[in-house]
């Protein structure tokens, strides 16, 4: 290839990237933001920005509020985004995730979301030598007694299913309740599962069956998903720091990343 060729193929790679750059900082900066704030999210010249984007706003990527004179995602990128969001299938997009955990840890994994009538499993991977649990694609989680339905407790803030896991909690049996002592013990377990980033059971739900389980987060940062690793109690290091919590927390943080999440918290 002549050298100026490859010049030249070199000078729009870097136009592209500097482009894209642009339009990250305007998603990173709320939607809409002035041409100093950008620049200055970028470290660019503010001349060298506004060059960028006049051409993205031929491209129907940018729009300028008339009024205010900030620069905002056109039209474009919001046709883009919602074809992204139309992807976000967190089952379809955790598969692989799912995978890597069976076969790193050889033990029975699972996806849920939450259901009409409680957190439901879709989609689940068993090792070739699975332990035999009473848990299939469909089943449907209490919310207190496994982990997956913790840790939908923890992370979201509707009132009607604190409700259900105060009624769950009501019509416990005194074993199950002495695994929640103390005052407030709904409020006491969502706020351990949030300082550990994820939910731990050992016989809670299962005799002889140990959980550990870590929130999917949406690009709002709701969570909208559970991945979930299960086995037999002697064998299953349910340790925070152990063999199996790590890496489920790292696989759902991976699933959540490719959803759109991107900062650390989520809302509650």
């Amino acid at each position: 290839m002549p050298a100026t060729s490859l010049t030249d193929r070199r000078q729009r790679v870097q136009s592209a990237e500097t482009g894209m750059s642009i339009l990250k900082a305007l998603a990173r900066l709320g939607g809409s933001a002035s041409l100093t704030a950008i620049a200055a999210d970028v470290q660019e010249s503010a001349s060298k920005v506004h060059r960028y984007l006049v051409s993205l706003i031929q491209e129907g990527l940018v729009a300028q509020d008339p009024s205010t004179q900030h620069y905002r995602l056109g039209p474009e990128s919001i046709r883009i985004g919602l074809a992204a969001l139309r992807q976000c299938d967190p089952v379809r997009l955790g598969e692989s995730a799912l995978l890597d955990l069976r076969e790193a840890l050889q033990v029975t994994c699972f996806i849920a979301v939450m259901g009409n009538l409680g957190p439901t499993v879709l989609r689940i991977e068993e090792p070739s030598l699975p332990v035999t649990v009473n848990i299939r694609a469909g089943s449907v989680m209490p919310l207190l007694w496994s982990a997956t339905g913790q840790v939908f407790l923890a992370y979201s803030g509707d009132a009607e299913l604190r409700r259900k896991a105060e009624s769950e909690f009501d019509a416990a049996t005194p074993e199950q309740r002495s695994m929640l002592s103390g005052p407030e013990p709904v409020a006491r377990l969502c706020r351990q599962v949030r300082e550990q980033g994820c939910a731990i059971v050992n016989d809670t739900l299962l005799a002889g069956i140990s959980a550990v389980s870590a929130p999917i987060f949406d690009a709002r940062g709701h969570v909208c998903a559970v991945l979930t690793a299960l086995g037999a109690s002697n064998g299953f290091d349910t340790r925070p720091g152990g063999r199996v919590c790590p890496q489920v927390v790292e696989e759902a943080r991976g699933i959540s990343a490719t959803m759109g999440f991107g900062g650390d918290q989520a809302m509650v």
